[in-house]
C-alpha cells in the first residue's frame, strides 16, 4: 500500500509539471528571455539618449571671443534675488586674454580692474548704430483745438 501511495504522488507531481528537469529547463528559458529583454531594453535606452543629445547639441552654438572685444558678463547674484525688469548683465567689458580651456581675462575701463571669468558667463556686446550719430530732440508742443 504505501508503495502505491509514492507511486501515485510521482504521478501527481509529473500532471503538475513539477517534475524537476522540465521544470529547470523551463527556468534557464525564462532566465534568458529576461536577459534578452533587458539587453534590448539596454539598447534602446543607449539610442534614446544618443538622440537626445544630438537633438540638444545641435541648437548649442559656440562663442568665440578675441581680444580687444567688448563683452557683457552675467551677474549672477542678480538670479538669487531677481528684481523687476533689471537687466542680470553687466558691462561692457573688453577682453584682454583668451585662455585655451575657456577662461577669459577681461579688463573693466570705468575702474581699470582686470579680472578672470568663465567664458560661459559672457555674451558679446553689440553697440546701436544711434550711439555714434548725433541726435536732435524734437519738442512736442499740445495741440491746439478749433
Amino acid at each position: 500500500m504505501p508503495v502505491e501511495l509514492e507511486h501515485r504522488a510521482m504521478w501527481a507531481l509529473k500532471q503538475l509539471n513539477l517534475d524537476l528537469d522540465k521544470a529547470g529547463a523551463l527556468r534557464k528559458l525564462q532566465i534568458s528571455e529576461l536577459e534578452e529583454l533587458r539587453n534590448e531594453a539596454y539598447d534602446n535606452a543607449r539610442i534614446a539618449k544618443h538622440r537626445t543629445k544630438l537633438f540638444h547639441d545641435k541648437s548649442i552654438h559656440r562663442k568665440i571671443f578675441v581680444s580687444g572685444q567688448k563683452v557683457l558678463l552675467y551677474n549672477s547674484r542678480l538670479h538669487l534675488f531677481p528684481g523687476k525688469l533689471k537687466t542680470r548683465w553687466s558691462g561692457p567689458y573688453i577682453v584682454q586674454k583668451v585662455y585655451p580651456h575657456g577662461a577669459i581675462e577681461v579688463f573693466d575701463p570705468k575702474n581699470g580692474n582686470t579680472f578672470t571669468v568663465n567664458g560661459q558667463r559672457l555674451k558679446p556686446f553689440f553697440t546701436t548704430e544711434f550711439e555714434s550719430q548725433d541726435v536732435h530732440e524734437l519738442g512736442l508742443c499740445d495741440p491746439i483745438y478749433m
